[in-house]
Parts: structure tokens; sequence; C-alpha cells
């Protein structure tokens, strides 16, 4: 039996096994390559996905428990042409060193965001992605960056 769902906005099935990871469905099966595997077990977040706008390691999570849902990797988080406030940020912020979990980072960023837009820095400092290169103080700036770019954007 299929399993459907959406993947950044378009429709999407499985006939495969339904105990696999949605990390590696998005990898193999999808060629979504920006979601990345770093530990397998949760805990870095370089694998870090929206599950209906809620950050989620995928490695976690097997592809059955996606049914119906909505999926946003790192390559659906543009408009089009326009990136997000978040991924703006990450470049004037010049945030990448290594750049391996920065997917991860991002989508925790955006999730953070969403839940909390004006964070503090104790804020922040609850995401919990790993990053091995240290580029935490650049990870941090940009987040405030990236809440100050939101908040200038809403109309008024």
């Amino acid at each position: 039996m299929a399993i459907e769902f959406t993947i950044n906005g378009r429709r999407a099935s499985f006939e495969g096994d339904p105990a696999m990871p949605l990390l590696w469905y998005l990898r193999d099966h999808a060629q979504l390559t920006g979601t990345k595997f770093g530990c397998g077990i949760g805990a870095c977040g370089a694998c870090t996905v929206h599950v209906d706008g809620g950050a989620t390691r995928s490695c976690m999570v097997p592809v059955s428990a996606i049914a119906g849902r909505r999926i946003t990797t790192i390559e659906g988080l543009a408009q089009g042409e326009s990136l997000h406030a978040v991924q703006r940020a990450w470049i004037e912020e010049d945030v990448p060193q290594c750049g391996y979990c920065q997917a991860g980072q991002i989508m925790a960023a955006v999730d953070l965001l969403k839940r909390s837009p004006d964070p503090t820095v104790d804020d922040v400092n609850t995401i919990t992605n790993l990053c091995r290169c240290g580029t935490y103080p650049r990870i941090r700036k940009a987040i405030l960056r990236a809440a100050a770019l939101m908040k200038a954007e809403q109309p008024q």
C-alpha cells in the first residue's frame, strides 16, 4: 500500500519499506540531498526538516509516520527566487564553515522564529543542533538578524 504525503508542496508516494527513515527516503528516493545524515540517533540535527511546519529529526521518523503530512526540506524553504529571511541572514553573517550542518541549523532556526518571532539569546540557545566547526556565535547572530529582517518585512 502506498504511503502518500507532500514534499516541498508536491504530492509524493512511497511503496517501499514503511520503516525506512524519512531521511533516507528524502536523500535516496526524492534526491533531496540538502538534508544530511549526521548521527542516525536524532542527536546532532543535521537531518532536521519540517513535518507539518515543525522541526523534526528525519533520521528518527519512519516513512509510515508521514502519511498525509507536509514535509519541507531546505530545498523547499525559499519561495521561488526569494530566499527565506533565515537563509539571507545566514549569507549576510557568513555562517557556514564546512557547511555540513547548515541545512539542519537553518530549518531549526526557522522553526524557532515561528514559535518565538522576537527571540532572546537564551531562546536561540535552546536550539540543540550541533556544529562541529563551532560557528555558534555566527549562528546566533544570523538568527537574531533573521528575526529583525522578518519583523521589518511584516506589513505595518
